[in-house]
């Protein structure tokens, strides 16, 4: 019996050794919505890390999230810092490119719980009366991620839908603000 199970756990761990071997270096999670705003009011809320407590579904996973900022308060330079609970961890976003009303590009520095470097981009274009906004995250496939692959496009994908929809509300209050501010 005790031979049997040895052999059947030198199968299962030679089976996922396998399996991890053929996963991607990198990994790509992209989603794509139709915001029924502006380009600018939509960039306004990417581009401040100051405001993505307006939007960002992580920003709710944790209420006692830490948070600090460096440098300017938005654009190239921007850096959030965050230190939450064990659904949020503890990371470092620093925005590389930014180019109003069409991209915003951010470093992404997870420390906890599985340290890695990925790339977020936000790139917008202007769609009939709103902005077509499509959000990706790329970075090295880590061991962690390769074991996670099957479920990684799904579960960072779910997060990535539901702040594209949180942003397409916050932006259409942007949007109603700056028409205000440009009627007085």
């Amino acid at each position: 019996m005790a031979k049997t199970l040895g052999i059947v756990a030198v199968v299962l761990v030679a089976a996922a050794a396998l399996y991890i071997s053929t996963r991607p270096e990198r990994f790509h999670v992209q989603r794509s919505a139709q915001l029924n705003a502006p380009a600018d009011a939509a960039f306004a809320l990417i581009n401040d890390f100051h405001r993505w407590e307006q939007w960002s579904p992580y920003e709710k996973l944790d209420p006692n999230l830490e948070r600090s900022f460096e440098g300017p308060s938005s654009g190239p330079g921007a850096v959030y810092a965050y230190k939450g609970n064990r659904n949020v961890g503890e990371g470092r976003m620093t925005i590389q490119e930014s180019r109003p009303g069409a991209l915003v590009s951010i470093q992404l520095e997870f420390i906890e719980p599985f340290p890695s470097k990925n790339t977020a981009t936000f790139e917008l274009e202007p769609s009939g009366t709103g902005t077509r906004v499509t959000w990706s995250m790329e970075g090295p496939n880590t061991l962690m991620g390769k074991v996670m692959s099957p479920f990684m496009d799904g579960f960072i994908g779910k997060s990535m839908e539901q702040g594209l929809a949180a942003l397409d509300t916050a932006a259409q209050a942007e949007a109603k603000k700056l028409q205000q501010a440009q009627a007085r």
